[in-house]
Formats: C-alpha cells, structure tokens, sequence
C-alpha cells in the first residue's frame, strides 16, 4: 500500500530557516515516491504469472509483499540509530540504488528465495524512505513553501495509485512479469541521476535523547493512541488481506482476461485518486467518521464480492467503490496522527510506518495462507471481519479521546 506524508512539519532550527526552495529536488524525490510504489506492488497485478513461473501457488507469491512490508517495520525502526549524521542526500542515493538492485533481483530470479530476497530488499528501502521522506521533503524548500512541496512529493503517491497495478499487468502480458520488473530499473536510473544533481547536501544530526525502538514505542503509553495505531494496523491488514489476492480471483472466479483485468486495475486507481481529492473537504467535517465509516464500507464490499464474483459489472462497481475509499483513508490516518500526537509527530510518524508496514504483512501472509487452503471466500470474509474490528477499535479511539 502506499503512505501519505501529510506530517507537521516542526523541523530542527536550521530546517526552520532554511530559506532556499530547492523545486527541482522535490520533483526528483516524487518520482522517487512513483518509482517505490510502483515496486512495492507490482506483484499484486503478476500475481498468478510469478507462480506459475516459479512453481509456487499464489499465496506463497503474494508472501513477496509480507516479506517487504517486514523488512519495512525493521528498516523505519532501526534506521534512526543507524544513519545518525549521515548526510541525508548520499542516504537518499543508496536507497535508490538499492531500489534498482531488488528490481533486478526479482526480475532475474531463478527460484522462490532469491525472489524472496530481491523483494526483502525493496523493504528496506520502504522503511528507509517513508520513516525520513516528510523531513525530507521540509529541509528542500522554506517553512511557507512545505505543503506546496508535500502536495508535488505526494503527486508521485497518486499517479503510481492510478496507473502503477494496471501498467504492470500490461506490460506482464507483452514482456512477461521478469519484464515488467526490469523495467523498473531505468526510471531507478533517471531517479538516481536527478536526485544526485538536484538535491543539495542535507547533514543530519544524531539524537542526543536517543530515536531507538523504545523511544518511539514509548507513544503508546496514551491509550487512545494505543487504540488508534492498533485500529490503523487492523484497517491495513484488512485490506491487503484481500487486495493482494484480487488478480486470482478475477481470473478464476470472474474470469477476466488480461485487458479487462488492466482496466479494473485502473479503475480501482482512478477512483481511489477521486477519493483522495474530495476526501480533505469530509475531513473539516468529520475524522473518526471517516475511521470508523470507511474500514465498515469496505467490509460490506469484501463480503459483496463473494456473491458478485461471476458477474464482471457488479465486481467493477464494488472494486471502484472500493478503490475510492481505500486510497483516501491513509490521509485520513494521518490527520489522526497529527491530532493526536501534535507534540510529538516525528515519533508517531516512524511508529505508524511500522504499524502499517507489519499490517501489510500480517495481511497479505493470512490472506495467502487461507487462498490457498480455502479458496477466496475465507479470504475476503477474514478481511471483512479484520475491517470490523478496525472499526471497533477506531471507536474506542475516539470515546478515549472525548474522555
């Protein structure tokens, strides 16, 4: 799944007067964003292509995106201790360097482990990038300039969201999945060199107060943050319980071919890129409606699915719905965050990446399990009942905030 980066962006003193906007820089790192969404799901629209290939069922592919969302959790909370005053330019040139590598990894991989190796590689860079990108983004142009910035960085968010799943699945029906994972590594090029001339020189300081593992779990001491961060997991884990798998079950249950498979990927992109537009104007309106309305949305839709999943009309009308709030959510888990944690946002946000990065995971590894043993109907009905229990947990998020 894809994070918005929608944090405050109470930097350190000398991001405060940093007085230089440095465009060319945020444009680099949205297509840096685009490049690592792009990678991060790939295997949901080659899905059934990767197993075939490498003689595996469809579960233990989609364990391809458990095992990056794992390796994320790790990354987002180590990196902290380990980078300490690392120039933050040259840490941004390793990850994309190491982005390029995973997808070439997995593109040239003879067998399930080194693919499993190839996509452990694309999570580290996962948890590298999203648990520092927001500081990133502040230290590039002046303090009034940040949400003109994050709006451009986050740009690269969407248009993977919209075209990301669909290309893919287009390009594995002309140049096979090893293609499509290829074809990652010239855009990591063009990133690669673009970041290296435009971004400047950014220094980081090390922590005096320690940023370790214990620090940031300290931050669900507070119950209704506790609460919170536990409804967030249980919305991601619900979700790509099921959206990882959702390639096998068009093709064998409502038996899409190829093209009409891209196009309902598109359509779950597009719609989710609508969602994302309107959904800062319900913000102003109602928050824990939109935790608690959406993850019980999206429940009724897993369940619709089994009974529509021969029908090819109804099964594009629900994946759109789906689609439309799915990819809006996260931005509403983020105005949570800052709601919240307002005094404390740098933590929250490297604890919400590893919240939902291990959700991802957990997800996508239950959802597999049961496809394979199950079929599809136990899967989707275990995302919808994950989906309620976000909801449930959203709830007492919000009775522990009123209190």
């Amino acid at each position: 799944m894809a994070i918005s980066t929608s944090e405050t962006h109470a930097g350190t003193p000398a991001e405060k007067t940093n007085n230089t906007a440095h465009w060319s820089g945020v444009f680099a790192m949205s297509l840096c964003v685009f490049t690592l969404i792009a990678s991060e799901f790939m295997p949901v629209s080659l899905l059934t292509p990767i197993a075939s290939d490498l003689h595996i069922t469809e579960g233990m592919a989609g364990q391809g995106i458990a095992i990056s969302g794992a390796f994320a959790v790790l990354t987002s909370l180590l990196l902290p201790m380990l980078i300490g005053s690392m120039d933050r330019k040259k840490l941004m040139l390793i990850l994309t360097v190491l982005m390029g590598v995973s997808g070439s990894i997995v593109a040239l991989a003879p067998n399930y482990p080194v693919y499993m190796l190839g996509r452990a590689l694309i999570g580290v860079v996962i948890g590298g990038f999203w648990s520092m990108s927001a500081a990133m983004a502040i230290r590039l142009v002046p303090p009034n300039k940040v949400p003109k910035a994050l709006a451009i960085f986050n740009g690269g968010n969407a248009l993977a969201t919209v075209i990301a799943a669909p290309l893919g699945s287009y390009l594995g029906s002309i140049i096979g999945w090893r293609g499509a994972f290829l074809a990652i590594i010239p855009v990591a090029l063009i990133t690669l060199i673009w970041q290296w001339i435009a971004l400047p020189s950014m220094k980081g300081k090390a922590s005096a107060s320690g940023s370790g593992p214990s620090t940031i779990l300290k931050a669900l001491k507070n119950r209704a943050v506790a609460y919170g961060m536990a409804g967030c997991g249980a919305f991601f884990m619900g979700q790509f319980a099921l959206f990882t798998y959702l390639r096998p079950f068009l093709e064998t249950v409502t038996q899409t071919t190829v093209s009409t498979l891209s196009l309902l990927l598109l359509t779950i992109g597009f719609s989710g890129f609508i969602g994302t537009l309107i959904i800062s104007s319900i913000l102003k309106r109602t928050l824990y409606g939109l935790l608690i309305g959406i993850p019980v949305f999206m429940a009724a839709i897993a369940v619709m699915l089994i009974s529509a999943g021969n029908y090819v009309a109804p099964v594009a009308l629900l994946l759109a719905l789906w689609g439309l709030v799915a990819t809006a959510a996260p931005v509403a888990w983020w105005t949570w965050l800052a709601k919240a944690m307002p005094d404390n946002a740098e933590a929250g946000g490297g604890l919400m990446v590893a919240v939902i990065q291990l959700s991802i995971a957990l997800g996508s590894t239950i959802g597999g399990i049961l496809f394979d043993a199950d079929g599809y109907q136990s899967t989707f009905i275990a995302s919808a009942a994950v989906l309620f229990i976000s909801a449930f947990l959203s709830l007492q998020a919000y009775r522990m905030q009123t209190k």
